[in-house]
């Protein structure tokens, strides 16, 4: 009798756990997105945010926490409760640099952030200020090279995709840029329209916004193929650095102790989202591309770019 109770018990739990599971989520979700709003990251979380209330049945409730290249939003995310309430869309080159360079890290990539799915890629252009004698990358070359102190360039915070990026132009266009980082791109792109800057390494879809702006002028991308938004803007590769190439991805992820039945419901609805027409108009107005994958790709994916940034900080070598 007691071996049958038993055993009914344990069918029991097994029966409620996919069913807790199915009725998730039962309360609005907190999407936490680790730069202010203007951003890159703020405009494809933003993108995505409507359709996944709409997928989930529950608000999806944006919560910028900016600071320190992403990392601030990025930590309350890893040390929130895995229940399925918190939910984190970064940059995924900010959070696998950080792994990299960071001397602190108050959370560890591989174990404290779930891949959920990935959302967007997004190419980064070469911009300058149109107070600058430069159309174009060599003409900007040549300017730099003959100032005393150097240009300055902007980036979304210190270890940002566009600080790295920058880092890795330096490299391999042998120029000096002094790095001055801000909280997002949002107020990187307001110095650098108010000509307080010089250059900035900027996502499309912050740059979005200023394409005609006769304040600013955009060189080139970063990426190593033209972009459909901009099909007239040529690559750095073609510019004269033939071996560049940074396009900037984002994605979702869930704290740790998230059940798999909730971070596959929302991976679910991520691909339903990415192939909706409205979504994919709205990532190529933005300047970016939607890309909705599987956990496990993702977090192919994520390695990746941990690889490849491990390589340029050997020789950047950043410390954050």
């Amino acid at each position: 009798m007691y071996r049958r109770d038993f055993l009914c018990a344990i069918l029991g739990a097994a029966a409620f756990g996919p069913a807790f599971a199915q009725a998730w989520p039962t309360k609005p979700i907190r999407m936490i997105v680790p730069y202010p709003p203007g951003g890159a990251n703020d405009i494809t979380a933003r993108i995505y945010g409507p359709h996944l209330s709409t997928e989930l049945g529950q608000s999806v409730v944006i919560d910028n926490r900016p600071g320190a290249g992403g990392q601030i939003g990025a930590e309350a995310a890893a040390k929130s409760n895995g229940d399925g309430y918190t939910l984190l869309f970064a940059a995924i080159g900010s959070l696998t640099i950080h792994a990299v360079a960071a001397t602190n890290h108050p959370y560890d990539l591989a174990t404290d952030l779930l891949p959920v799915s990935m959302g967007a890629g997004v190419p980064l252009a070469l911009a300058v200020s149109a107070n600058l004698p430069a159309r174009n990358l060599k003409e900007l070359l040549d300017y730099a090279g003959k100032q005393a102190k150097g240009l300055t360039y902007g980036s979304a915070g210190n270890g940002s995709t566009q600080h790295m990026t920058g880092e890795y132009f330096k490299q391999a266009a042998k120029v000096d840029l002094l790095h001055v980082p801000y909280k997002g791109s949002g107020p990187a792109m307001t110095d650098l329209l108010g000509g307080q800057i010089d250059v900035v390494f900027e996502t499309l879809p912050a740059l979005s916004a200023h394409i005609d702006n006769p304040k600013i002028r955009i060189l080139a991308l970063t990426s190593a193929a033209r972009s459909n938004m901009l099909p007239d803007l040529p690559t750095l590769r073609e510019s004269g650095l033939p071996d560049f190439d940074v396009t900037t991805y984002y994605g979702l992820f869930a704290p740790k102790g998230t059940p798999k039945a909730i971070v596959d419901q929302a991976s679910a609805a991520m691909q339903r989202i990415a192939k909706k027409p409205e979504v994919q108009a709205a990532m190529k107005k933005a300047g970016a591309d939607a890309v909705a994958t599987s956990p496990e790709r993702m977090d192919e994916m994520v390695k990746g770019e941990v690889a490849k940034w491990t390589r340029v900080q050997k020789t950047a070598q950043v410390k954050l």
